[in-house]
């Protein structure tokens, strides 16, 4: 009885032994998600071609968990148009910080700025915490690798605070003005919101991969964001300033591109919960 109760003990330890190395790898999957994936994503097509803005933020309390839901379904409206409309209406209507003398939503769409201004005035009036935007090209001292850590870093964070962050991404044209030389010219913004991307990058990582809504005829779609291959509006040292999103299944500004022409979507600035 001595013999074998030593050899279940041994057993049990082993196994108790197991289950607690195991346990961090089963408790922390490899990718971070919106906490509301279940939730149907608007479609900014429903109102209009220039509404992506307030259709992302709608989609990012959509997605969020149940704090942010609150923002939401505070919207008026029996369906995403009027709720979208009810956004433009009550919010994207008013001054912008951004323009003087303009409100913030218009036919060319709204900036990162004010659309930040119209997310924290949705989050006050349900006592959540407020967004914050920012820049995501190279500060002074900055390398492109550590830019992307800081995308990274941002969006991962939003995610984890159970508010989908917003993505804006600017698609530019190597363009040629009388007859000078080649010169990136941007085209079109466009905002996205994210809902999954990896918990963890590899210290040599150059991309990483996400899920994301693009509010243009609100699909769920995969791409990738990275330091691009050749020098994108490159700084004085010739490195890249900007990061790249590799979403083929997006096509904001082809339309608006010359026969020949090389283009790459930027990622711009993020509003998030950081």
């Amino acid at each position: 009885m001595t013999v074998v109760w030593k050899l279940m003990s041994r057993r049990g330890l082993s196994s108790l032994l197991w289950a607690a190395l195991a346990w961090p790898a089963l408790a922390a999957p490899l990718t971070r998600e919106a906490p509301n994936l279940a939730a149907v994503p608007a479609n900014q097509l429903s109102v209009a071609g220039n509404a992506c803005g307030p259709a992302a933020l709608l989609n990012a309390f959509r997605f969020g968990n149940s704090g942010w839901q609150r923002a939401s379904n505070a919207i008026p409206g029996t369906n995403d148009r009027e709720r979208i409309l009810n956004i433009i209406g009550k919010t994207g209507m008013r001054p912008s910080a951004h323009v003087p003398g303009h409100v913030r939503w218009s036919r060319r769409g709204i900036s990162v700025v004010d659309l930040a201004a119209m997310a924290n005035e949705m989050c006050a009036a349900k006592f959540l915490p407020s967004v914050t935007e920012e820049v995501f090209f190279l500060t002074p001292r900055e390398s492109p690798e550590a830019l992307l850590r800081r995308v990274h870093r941002r969006l991962d964070k939003s995610l984890a605070k159970g508010l989908p962050p917003l993505l804006s991404i600017r698609r530019y044209a190597l363009r040629r003005h009388d007859g000078k030389s080649a010169s990136w010219f941007a085209l079109d913004g466009h905002f996205v919101t994210i809902i999954g991307l990896p918990r963890k990058l590899d210290k040599h990582a150059r991309s990483f991969p996400v899920t994301y809504i693009d509010p243009w005829g609100g699909k769920r779609l995969q791409g990738t964001i990275g330091i691009p291959a050749s020098p994108t509006l490159a700084d004085l040292s010739g490195n890249s300033s900007c990061l790249e999103a590799v979403f083929p299944e997006t096509t904001v500004g082809k339309k608006l591109l010359r026969a020949g022409e090389k283009s790459v979507l930027v990622v711009s600035a993020a509003i998030g919960r950081w």
